[in-house]
């Protein structure tokens, strides 16, 4: 009778298909990890410049360009005292007007271009003199108003309040200007001027201007606005005759 071979081949064994489906779920939490973490990572970066387009009064961050920024130094030749940009964005109005020799403070929303500000007056050596804050004009929140003729920082829990300033830049949308206007107005010295990029006052007629189409920048100067020298004119007593 013939013989009978036996085959020697065996099926795998059932220890290796449970390593081989291990090592598969243990890749497929590895790049599910991967994407989801890729995916918060982009949301915290993306959130904070979406958020202001997606506001009552649209934000959106618009770099300034080298035009703009020039405009807004030759408005502030023979100027001095403080300076504070409202709407900051990467700080590039900050830092020009810091190599002017200005005290110079920036607000602005995005938390991001805040950081990146402060990294960029690092970098051109005037972070000794700028000073960036993370806030929204329009609500109350633990707020660190800085004092840049003392060179005092203090918390306070208030609105912002651009009071300490002699130099107001802002770049605003129209739907915001006319509630600044009012703003600058109850809280500015008369020896204030305001500088206005891309959109001009709504009722304040502009003592100079300079630039063409997005580049347009308008001053004002407050106690123009205001009518301080009339005023102080009126109260000052009559010199005798």
């Amino acid at each position: 009778m013939p013989k009978v071979v036996a085959n020697g081949s065996h099926g795998p064994a059932p220890q290796d298909d449970c390593k081989g489906a291990s090592r598969g779920r243990s890749w497929g939490l590895l790049v599910t990890a991967g994407v989801g973490g890729t995916l918060v990572a982009l949301y915290g970066v993306v959130l904070p410049f979406v958020t202001p387009a997606l506001r009552r009064v649209c934000l959106p961050f618009v770099p300034a360009t080298s035009t703009q920024i020039q405009n807004v130094l030759k408005m502030l030749e023979n100027r001095s005292g403080s300076l504070v940009d409202i709407g900051s964005g990467d700080g590039r109005i900050v830092i020009a007007a810091a190599k002017m020799g200005f005290k110079a403070v920036g607000y602005e929303l995005n938390p991001w271009l805040v950081w990146y500000s402060r990294y960029r007056a690092w970098r051109d050596g005037v972070h000794h003199n700028t000073r960036f804050f993370i806030s929204d004009l329009w609500k109350k929140g633990a707020q660190e108003n800085f004092m840049a003729l003392s060179g005092r920082t203090q918390a306070l829990e208030c609105l912002v309040s651009f009071s300490c300033y002699t130099n107001v830049v802002v770049f605003g949308v129209p739907q915001m200007m006319p509630q600044l206007e009012k703003k600058l107005e109850e809280e500015l010295e008369c020896n204030a001027r305001i500088i206005a990029c891309r959109f001009p006052f709504p009722c304040w007629i502009p003592d100079h201007s300079t630039g063409e189409g997005i580049d347009t920048v308008w001053a004002y100067d407050l106690k123009h606005s205001r009518g301080c020298e009339t005023k102080r004119l009126e109260i000052s007593p009559e010199t005798k005759s």
